[in-house]
């Protein structure tokens, strides 16, 4: 009976507390009081890390690489070509690092890469949106790291409001203000803090609980197993190197040597003197009568580490979303399949950065239209009757290289003509605008007509082109010259002369 009532008693396993479980002990708090203890802890660990390990490095650099990569391209969709091309032109100029940054170090990808880059370590950073003169115009951004966020402000601006970690919030918990300290210029902060309202801070930080309020190190469920990695390569290292080493043990005879003098040294008691002798290559050594020499090899153990690092980058790699493909650019023994399957996966991981990214970028884009329409350096007099419309845009990220370019090209080609994909999803995945790509197109074939050369035969393998390759007249296109058709009424049969039959 005891037996049973015990089973019943016992419920979930998982919340048992007998010898497995015995020293996991838990509580439940809310995400800050369980974060603000640690927080400052595990942004120092995960610095050093940045500073001293290269897997976990391996694991950033990934990030950068593929959320960020070259960088992306503004297609402002305002419904006015000129205006378009205008907006466009004016934000490439901006991006520069003397018109987009206010220490005029850093141009907009510089800051997009480090935004990234302090995320994963840090957990977050702060960008300020900062109305400066100079520059194209008088908009500006500031980076700002977490550290700053002054934590021992407590007095609220604003009557009603809490202030939390150096940040102000209303009762819905939306941050209203941001309380920073203030240092001069040897770096000894400044007593009173700098207050900044929230419509001009970006905190760029994941939330993932409903009562968290600060930032959190991306690396955290990783940090330790970063650290034991290391750990056991500098274990491996330092055994190999013990391994390489040889050395000499000269074994000596009882009684002493014999009587006479010689070219070594001897000791008082007229033994051959072995000591502060180091072993060189080619060395020649005399022995006392009778000594003899032992060497000592310490052979490796011939362990392999490779399976072990394997796993442990792989699920140092699992752990932040990645394949181990992506954090170890190790392909050996992927096929082409499993590249791409790992590939689509990271995808999927690399959307939710590039997302949170793009929202950034994007209120930087409004703060920057809207400064530009204020200076004049856009004349738009409706702006702020049709304010939505002329701050519609779109981000186009700069493509990756195909892995197999002719699977790939033959796949966009079927997605295209079976509906699946429009050009322009094909022209977007390329990282080109496709109005921008048909225009093109269109100039080298006008340019091609006008020297005389069959350039739609080239771009589309039709024409000239494709009747050297024996398939004459495939894909010409009737009344056009063009694209390599003959001039004459198309849709007959081969051999007509395009003219009316008799009967008609």
């Amino acid at each position: 009976m005891w037996r049973q009532a015990y089973e019943e008693a016992r419920s979930y396993d998982a919340a048992s507390s007998g010898r497995i479980n015995a020293g996991w002990r838990v509580v439940n708090e809310s995400a800050e009081l369980t974060d603000r203890y640690s927080r400052d802890v595990v942004r120092a660990r995960a610095r050093d890390l940045e500073r001293n390990s290269d897997i976990a490095q391996a694991v950033v650099h990934a990030y950068k690489r593929n959320v960020v990569g070259r960088g992306y391209t503004l297609r402002a969709m305002t419904g006015d070509d000129s205006l378009d091309n205008q907006i466009e032109r004016a934000w490439k100029r901006w991006c520069k690092a003397r018109n987009c940054d206010v220490t005029g170090e850093q141009s907009f990808n510089s800051i997009l890469r480090m935004m990234v880059e302090r995320k994963k370590y840090d957990g977050g950073i702060l960008i300020h949106f900062c109305y400066t003169p100079g520059g194209l115009v008088p908009f500006k951004l500031q980076c700002l790291e977490v550290d700053e966020l002054d934590i021992t402000q407590s007095s609220p601006r604003h009557r009603g409001n809490r202030v939390v970690g150096g940040i102000e919030y209303n009762q819905y918990r939306r941050p209203v203000g941001y309380w920073f300290r203030q240092y001069d210029l040897d770096g000894y902060q400044v007593m009173d803090p700098m207050f900044i309202e929230a419509k001009n801070i970006f905190f760029y930080k994941n939330k993932h609980r409903p009562s968290q309020l600060r930032e959190m190190s991306d690396l955290t469920p990783t940090i330790t197993r970063v650290r034991d990695t290391n750990e056991f390569i500098t274990a491996v290292s330092i055994k190999e190197r013990i391994a390489a080493l040889v050395g000499l043990v000269i074994k000596k005879t009882l009684p002493t040597g014999g009587t006479g003098r010689s070219a070594s040294s001897r000791g008082p008691d007229g033994q051959v003197d072995y000591s502060a002798k180091k072993m060189t290559p080619g060395m020649i050594l005399e022995l006392g009568a009778g000594d003899d020499v032992e060497v000592v090899d310490p052979k490796s153990a011939a362990t392999d580490a490779t399976a072990f690092l394997k796993t442990q980058q792989g699920l140092i790699g699992s752990g932040q979303g990645l394949s181990y493909e992506a954090v170890s650019r190790d392909m050996n023994g992927a096929t082409y399949s499993s590249a791409r399957q790992n590939a689509q996966e990271d995808e999927n991981t690399y959307t939710e950065e590039i997302e949170l990214l793009t929202a950034f970028m994007s209120e930087a884009y409004e703060h920057f239209v809207i400064s530009g329409c204020l200076t004049g350096l856009f004349a738009v007099p409706d702006f702020w009757e049709r304010r939505e419309e002329y701050l519609s845009h779109t981000w186009i990220k700069t493509p990756k290289k195909w892995i197999d370019p002719v699977k790939e090209a033959n796949a966009d080609k079927i997605a295209l003509q079976s509906g699946q994909k429009t050009f322009q999803d094909l022209c977007a995945e390329r990282g080109k605008d496709w109005k921008e790509a048909v225009s093109e197109i269109a100039e080298v074939l006008k340019y091609g007509h006008e020297v005389g050369v069959d350039m739609g035969g080239v771009i589309f393998g039709v024409g000239a082109a494709a009747a050297k390759q024996g398939s004459p007249g495939a894909g010409k296109e009737p009344g056009n010259p063009e694209h390599g058709g003959s001039s004459g009424q198309g849709g007959g049969k081969p051999g007509d002369t395009g003219k009316p039959s008799a009967d008609n």
